[in-house]
């Protein structure tokens, strides 16, 4: 039966270890970068200007490891089994598979993106004797990157480090159910049979008693107002038009005749004469 290695370490672990890959990317290169001396993060592009700080191209994994042990409380002979959980990133030589480093990922700032590209990041390996250093990480194809910020996701959801994950925190699965806050007791606020509601309008816009002190306000305001009224404007002045333009109705339009005769005597008031037959009508 093959042994199961815990890849941080490089030490056996318990028979019933599983372990899971969450990611692996074939190529990845690793550079030596300066230390973060801004606020805004590390700079990819110090990193890659210099060829001297590329260190070698090699490949990564993600690697999650299920471990149980079994404990016994006071003189019970029932034994609690507890499970944990850990995610590792160990950097590889892409042809032997020999570790060149590992990163156990325990919190989200192990793996920092860079500020100015997305497909660098800064990571923070740590040795078996506890030692830590950061060493900048790039793939060659955004896509890449990207696969690998999803399974770094994923990783946060199996440790509960963030919300939709199994909720245990790191090394500590079994723990998970007191690791969630307690749920709020629902509570029925539905009328029951034969119950009711009164609503108390009164002292509100909405009642009657509050309607008066309204209109008294009002009616007040329109008083402290007279003060400031215009004078009303000056009647207009009287003439037939006027008077004439104050019926409610027109007289009737003048008849034919009418205004024939009124054309004959216009005419004869110029000394104009229709002739003895009619002849200049």
């Amino acid at each position: 039966m093959e042994t199961t290695i815990d890849p941080a370490t490089g030490r056996p672990l318990p028979a019933d270890a599983i372990q899971r890959i969450l990611h692996i990317a074939k190529t990845v290169h690793v550079y030596n970068i300066p230390p973060q001396t801004s606020a805004k993060g590390h700079m990819a592009a110090s990193w890659t200007e210099d060829p001297k700080r590329h260190i070698f191209t090699c490949r990564a994994r993600i690697i999650e490891t299920a471990t149980t042990s079994s404990s016994s409380t006071g003189d019970s002979e029932t034994e609690t089994e507890t499970e944990s959980v850990k995610v590792d990133i160990v950097l590889e030589d892409p042809s032997a598979g020999q570790l060149f480093a590992a990163a156990p990922y325990t919190t989200a700032a192990v793996v920092e993106p860079a500020a100015d590209s997305s497909r660098f990041f800064a990571l923070r390996v740590q040795d078996p004797a506890g030692r830590k250093a950061t060493l900048g990480i790039g793939f060659e194809e955004r896509s890449d990157a990207f696969d690998f910020s999803i399974a770094l996701q994923e990783a946060q959801k199996a440790l509960g480090l963030i919300d939709g994950g199994r909720g245990a925190p790191v090394g500590a699965k079994g723990g998970a159910s007191q690791a969630k806050p307690k749920e709020e007791v629902k509570r029925d606020y539905s009328l029951k049979e034969g119950e009711t509601i009164t609503v108390n309008l009164s002292g509100t816009k909405f009642g009657r008693r509050g309607a008066r002190p309204a209109a008294q306000q009002s009616g007040g305001e329109t008083a402290s107002l007279s003060s400031f009224a215009l004078p009303p404007p000056p009647p207009p002045p009287s003439s037939s038009t006027s008077s004439s333009a104050g019926n409610a109705f027109l007289p009737p339009p003048p008849s034919a005749k009418e205004v024939k005769s009124r054309r004959r005597i216009s005419a004869q008031a110029l000394g104009f004469d229709d002739g003895q037959f009619g002849e200049f009508a």
